[in-house]
């Protein structure tokens, strides 16, 4: 039986390995060890949110945060290191491009174990984005790249990676997406906490640093996010914990709590059920998105560039770069991306993703 240890970090990560820790279980012949770095701690990271994705809670919890990007890395690099001597993996399965994705590659490859990448071969081309270093130097030492894409396939051919080495499964996401949407109706749940009205309201989630750490931009996104609801549709806002910590410096938090419903971060299922039933999501997230093109929710992207180019090629997506005058710019976005109808495209795979990555691994 080959043990499979795999290394998560962050909230995404482990939503993205609930369904193929479930084809795992199912087989015969892998056996699986969940490290979590805790990266990102979450409060909401409790046993109801392993329930909820039907995993197991992991077995090495190494309480990794904080700390610069080289510090918390190095960290990592030192008990991730501990438990695969303890281990002796046959493989190292990483997701996405987190430090702890970086980690668990570079440990793997040192000790000669083989790395399996899922979600290989996403680039931005923004070399600024600690995610795209991370991307590029844990593809760049994995002996299985499981690419959600067609563009990221090429991306790979076009870097000189072995087409022998690609594999391109579809998107464990839209795995996620149906098997865990299907759970969630327009009843109960967090709307019905918040007296939200499916289609009524905009979902709105901020936290990446380039729209967090500088002040101007930080001010210029909340300033239309309230000209937006005040003038469109009623914002709901999980407030990521350093967003709200940036905003509480800013003297922010108390004057757009009147206009924004601010709400602390929810629970996987809660936050499906708010992607699924808004009529538009304004993010920075990669993760979401997707999710939003999943339950076939426009959405606008707050940043330069995205690794989900399909998407706004489509008209799903509109890119939208935070600066701290462009209120107008994302006013007309809202007004444009609730009327769109964006083209019908399906460029993530069937939704048998895990099932294939577990049968590789074989």
């Amino acid at each position: 039986m080959k043990k499979i240890l795999t290394v998560l970090g962050a909230r995404p990560q482990f939503i993205k390995a609930s369904v193929v820790s479930t084809q795992i279980a199912d087989s015969s012949s892998l056996d699986e060890v969940i490290v979590h770095t805790g990266q990102h701690f979450d409060a909401n990271m409790s046993d109801v949110f392993f329930e909820e994705l039907g995993m197991r809670t992991p077995k090495y919890q190494l309480n990794i945060n904080g700390g610069a990007h080289g510090e918390m890395t190095g960290r990592m690099l030192i008990e991730v290191e501990k438990v695969v001597l303890s281990e002796r993996p046959d493989i190292v399965l990483v997701y996405g491009d987190t430090n702890s994705t970086l980690a668990g590659a570079l440990v793997a490859s040192k000790l000669h174990i083989p790395v399996a990448h899922v979600e290989a071969g996403l680039r931005s081309r923004n070399l600024k984005m600690p995610e795209e270093i991370n991307r590029i130097l844990t593809d760049r030492v994995s002996t299985w790249l499981f690419t959600p894409t067609e563009s990221a396939t090429k991306n790979l051919l076009q870097e000189g990676v072995s087409e022998t080495a690609i594999y391109q499964v579809g998107d464990v996401m839209y795995d996620v997406a149906l098997q865990h949407g299907a759970k969630v109706s327009s009843d109960g749940r967090i709307l019905g906490q918040l007296s939200l009205n499916p289609k009524e309201y905009i979902l709105a989630t901020i936290h990446r640093a380039e729209n967090t750490d500088n002040d101007t931009v930080l001010q210029g996104i909340v300033e239309a996010l309230s000209s937006v609801a005040n003038n469109i549709m009623p914002i709901v806002w999980p407030v990521h914990p350093r967003t709200k910590g940036r905003l509480q410096s800013l003297g922010l938090l108390e004057s757009i709590s009147t206009e924004l419903l601010l709400v602390e971060p929810v629970g996987y299922l809660d936050m499906v059920q708010l992607e699924k039933y808004s009529s538009l999501v304004i993010t920075d997230s990669g993760g979401v998105q997707k999710e939003a093109f999943f339950h076939g929710v426009p959405c606008i992207t707050l940043r330069q560039e995205t690794e989900w180019v399909e998407l706004v090629e489509a008209g799903w997506n509109m890119l939208v770069s935070p600066k701290s005058n462009n209120m107008e710019v994302i006013l007309e976005a809202v007004y444009e991306g609730i009327e769109a109808t964006p083209a019908e495209i399906f460029p993530y795979g069937d939704g048998t993703a895990a099932l294939a990555i577990s049968k590789l691994l074989h």
